[in-house]
């Protein structure tokens, strides 16, 4: 679920136009956008506190096999709620759709996998290493 909800809406628009059969589905719960508590720690590691509310959108549907899919999803995009949610239907199931689903979900992580580590060493080139020298005390 992480990595579709991470993906890109376009490559989930792709990978839905790229399905064999593009399921049926009926609405559990429609996409909803509200507000959600992100919580942090202090330095990484440390003691929790309320970072702030981010925007999130959440849907629920139910393929005509009768699977369940859910999505919670960063932001206002209803359209990438609806198709999280239904490749995550489409993944509880045994037939070839799911290891389609499988396969489009395998790409989207390594595309974010090598988007993360582009970030990453962007930031780390940045990185500033400060040191403070001890001055020497003279014996009087």
């Amino acid at each position: 679920m992480a990595v579709l909800a991470r993906a890109r809406c376009d490559e989930l628009e792709r990978a839905w136009d790229n399905l064999a059969i593009q399921p049926q589905f009926d609405w559990l719960r429609r996409p909803e956008t509200g507000l959600v508590l992100v919580r942090g720690r202090a330095g990484g590691t440390g003691a929790l506190f309320n970072l702030g509310e981010v925007t999130m959108t959440r849907c629920a549907v139910r393929l005509a096999d009768g699977m369940t899919g859910f999505a919670f999803v960063l932001g206002r995009d209803q359209r990438h709620a609806q198709l999280a949610a239904v490749f995550d239907a489409l993944l509880q199931g045994t037939d070839d759709s799911a290891s389609g689903v499988l396969r489009f979900v395998t790409e989207f992580g390594i595309a974010q996998s090598a988007r993360r580590e582009i970030k990453s060493r962007k930031a780390a080139s940045t990185k500033v290493h400060f040191f403070a020298m001890a001055r020497g005390m003279s014996p009087e």
